[in-house]
């Protein structure tokens, strides 16, 4: 185990088979982030981006909730700190992380925690757990990507409501809009995100970075420059390969294929 440099709150963990646990470690304080937390926290995902061992990352908070935004006892400090710095900015980190990163929403996710959990590739959460944006509230300008994120994700309409009115998205609805991926009890949510790590960490690791990326990367893009980069991207996967390649691929289909497929999750 490893922990963070202010007090282990952020603390990183990695199991023998691949998989890495990030865990915001405030639960007194519902996991409110202060500055030095959210350095923590780009550091972890930076190093795990280059940690070969490391095939799926899951981040998780304490206790009742996944994160409660920033701490504003230390707002002055957070927001008028280095915020330009991609290498202190823990939501740049994750975008830039070529590994698939599986939320684990527990409770509640608030501002920064609901742009924190927008950042993740894949999301499982609990019954009861809820998604706010107090940015309007608070009078906090959104700087992490929920203005824009958002509304791609559960349209433009539903997304003014829960930011401009500041009313909260239930886990159960944000499943029905495809936000997010599974809802179960409370305790079983990060054996869950370990089960669909599981399910990843089975696929060709090379094809699953290369895959997470043209998504992300034409999602950003309309119809037709995402199908341009998949195109692009794919002749240059195959021209690469040389034809020990090839039979290796051919050697792993033929081994799925005589396995059979397990239907659930």
């Amino acid at each position: 185990m490893e922990g963070s440099s202010s007090d282990k709150l952020i603390v990183v963990t990695r199991e023998p088979e691949g998989i890495a646990t990030v865990t915001i470690n405030r639960p007194k304080s519902l996991n409110s982030l202060t500055r030095p937390m959210m350095v923590d926290l780009a550091k972890a995902f930076k190093a795990l981006a280059k940690d070969n061992s490391v095939r799926v990352i899951i981040l998780s908070g304490a206790g009742r909730a996944f994160c409660s935004g920033v701490d504003l006892t230390a707002a002055q400090d957070v927001f008028k700190g280095d915020v330009k710095d991609p290498e202190a900015d823990p939501v740049v980190q994750m975008e830039q992380c070529p590994k698939p990163i599986i939320g684990a929403i527990n409770g509640l996710a608030i501002t920064a925690g609901f742009e924190i959990a927008l950042a993740c590739d894949m999301l499982v959460a609990a019954k009861g757990a809820a998604f706010v944006d107090t940015h309007a509230r608070f009078g906090i300008f959104p700087s992490w990507g929920l203005s824009q994120k958002l509304a791609r994700f559960i349209g433009p309409n539903k997304a003014r409501e829960v930011s401009l009115a500041a009313m909260p998205l239930s886990a159960e609805e944000a499943e029905k809009l495809g936000f997010v991926n599974y809802i179960v009890d409370q305790n079983e949510v990060l054996n869950k995100a370990r089960q669909l790590a599981g399910a990843i960490m089975k696929n060709s690791q090379d094809l699953v970075l290369r895959y997470k990326s043209v998504i992300n990367d034409g999602y950003k893009l309309d119809l037709r420059q995402g199908l341009a980069i998949e195109k692009e991207r794919g002749h240059e996967y195959y021209d690469g390969m040389t034809p020990e390649q090839f039979k290796k691929m051919q050697e792993f289909i033929a081994r799925r294929s005589s396995k059979k497929p397990s239907s659930k999750l």
